[in-house]
């Protein structure tokens, strides 16, 4: 690495450095901010028993809940599962669509319609591939029947640029306005795709619950636009829930090597990525030695480190009273479940609740207030307070 290349690195450290504490003094903590409330907190964690919910040793991608209490449950190599209500051996459901399953493609996240009760539609993201061996995002919806998957309906087929088994995104949510958002990543090609509204990938999106395009939705007037595009600039949000008051859309998303993102999505607005950006490339050189730029979003929070944070959720139950009114966000890399505290819709800090759990792919709290952890090769987890 030449001399000039590492002072450019170096500054751009220092740099992220004084982002950070800029970002937390300028926000006045309003919770677990004195001794007393910390020490309370770290035995209310230390209290949290994970309790082995649903064993398998794959990779349970997405949780959704039906009406009754069943949980469905994704599974990256692609087999979806039902979990009756009070059970712990689950049920296959059969005929699924035909899915790209390897690398980090493969079936992805499931979200329930929330009006299931009368329609009876449930919706998932998964890797597709096209007669020539391309793959994208694409989003279905179809209906259960006993244990079979019918009534199947692509809602969304992103389009498929090449072979390269990354950056899928997906996350699923649904708004207060039903609304259904989901993310894509921007399948490696980031020089290529975030930026560039008439391209898929790098971006978050919105339909109607049968697909068709909103027509509020920000680039509907662009005749070369992807009309479905709510938001661009991003890398691959794996993360994404509506929060519980506001009703706001909040994702988070992979950063390279350092800069993991937690953003709150506005309709039609640009997230940087590659353009600004908090990280650097796998390989220690630099990305880009801009972090923010005129026109394009900050983060509200982000990780140097990265901590490759997957799933993501609001905590609302009163059975985790330290936990109320703010983020858990699961981390890949460290096996930990990370509190992000929130004041005033702002991301104040940051500190790991919950760790030893290896990789966690998704959290969410359930229809019971529960909080569930999905963990690789070992399943799902009920987190068990003692009060």
């Amino acid at each position: 690495m030449s001399l000039f290349r590492n002072i450019k690195l170096k500054i751009k450290l220092a740099r992220k450095t004084l982002s950070i504490i800029a970002c937390c003094t300028l926000v006045p903590f309003v919770a677990n901010s004195n001794e007393t409330l910390l020490a309370s907190l770290s035995q209310f964690n230390e209290n949290i028993t994970a309790k082995l919910h649903f064993a398998d040793t794959g990779i349970p991608w997405g949780m959704a809940w039906l009406p009754n209490g069943d949980l469905l449950i994704t599974l990256r190599d692609g087999e979806l599962k039902r979990l009756q209500k009070g059970q712990s051996i689950a049920d296959t459901i059969s005929d699924l669509p035909e899915i790209a399953v390897g690398s980090q493609g493969g079936l992805l996240d499931i979200a329930v319609h929330p009006d299931y009760a009368n329609n009876g539609w449930i919706y998932f993201s998964y890797a597709k591939e096209d007669n020539k061996g391309n793959k994208s995002t694409a989003i279905m919806r179809a209906k259960l029947n006993d244990k079979m998957l019918t009534d199947q309906e692509d809602i969304y087929v992103a389009q498929a640029y090449d072979r390269k088994g990354v950056h899928f995104g997906s996350r699923l949510v649904f708004d207060n306005q039903g609304y259904l958002y989901f993310s894509i990543g921007d399948r490696g090609q980031r020089d290529v795709n975030p930026q560039d509204i008439t391209r898929d990938a790098g971006k978050v999106y919105r339909l109607h619950d049968d697909g068709r395009i909103p027509d509020d939705n920000p680039f509907v007037n662009n005749d070369k636009a992807k009309k479905a595009i709510y938001s661009y600039g991003h890398r691959n949000p794996q993360g994404m829930v509506k929060h519980p008051i506001t009703g706001d859309i909040w994702t988070h998303e992979h950063g390279p090597r350092g800069g993991d993102e937690v953003n709150l999505i506005g309709k039609g607005k640009n997230y940087g990525w590659p353009i600004i950006s908090y990280g650097i490339n796998y390989s220690g050189t630099e990305i880009t030695d801009l972090t923010q730029k005129k026109g394009m979003e900050q983060p509200l929070w982000y990780w140097d480190p990265s901590i490759a944070p997957s799933g993501m959720a609001f905590v609302t139950s009163n059975k985790y009273p330290h936990w109320q009114g703010n983020i858990l966000v699961g981390s890949l890399k460290f096996g930990q479940i990370v509190m992000v505290t929130l004041a005033e819709n702002k991301a104040v800090k940051a500190e790991v609740v919950k760790d030893e759990l290896t990789r966690v792919r998704n959290i969410k709290q359930g229809p019971d207030g529960y909080v569930y952890v999905a963990v690789d090769g070992q399943g799902i987890y009920k987190l068990i307070p003692k009060l």
